[in-house]
């Protein structure tokens, strides 16, 4: 299942490539959240805040086919469905981790 695109699909400029693949409120507040470990759907919805459901799908399953994220699904009743970041999700956490320090900064510019 795994569609990534290829380099010749995806935009000349680097920056533009990067939010092409996580320049969406939800998808940033999934990789922060998936950071720290894996996580089950339901612990992702509450922690990334006020996302509907098949937004959320449709986030992760998008990360997925871009290979950010792994999902796996166990064989239960209830089936349990796991997503974790792979290697190239991981090497994302500078990026989020200037976010927090910029966003840090702004708001003490603020007071």
């Amino acid at each position: 299942m795994n569609e990534q695109k290829s380099a010749k699909e995806l935009p000349a400029c680097p920056v533009e490539t990067t939010l092409t693949l996580i320049g969406d409120k939800w998808k940033v507040l999934i990789l922060r959240d998936l950071l720290p470990g894996t996580k089950r759907f339901g612990e992702l919805k509450k922690s990334v805040g006020n996302v509907s459901q098949k937004v959320l799908t449709a986030q992760l399953r998008a990360m997925e086919e871009s290979g950010l994220l792994t999902r796996t699904v166990y064989p239960e009743v209830p089936p349990r469905v796991e997503y974790t970041l792979t290697e190239l999700g991981r090497s994302l956490q500078p990026i989020l981790d200037a976010m927090q320090n910029w966003g840090e900064g702004y708001k003490a510019s603020l007071n």
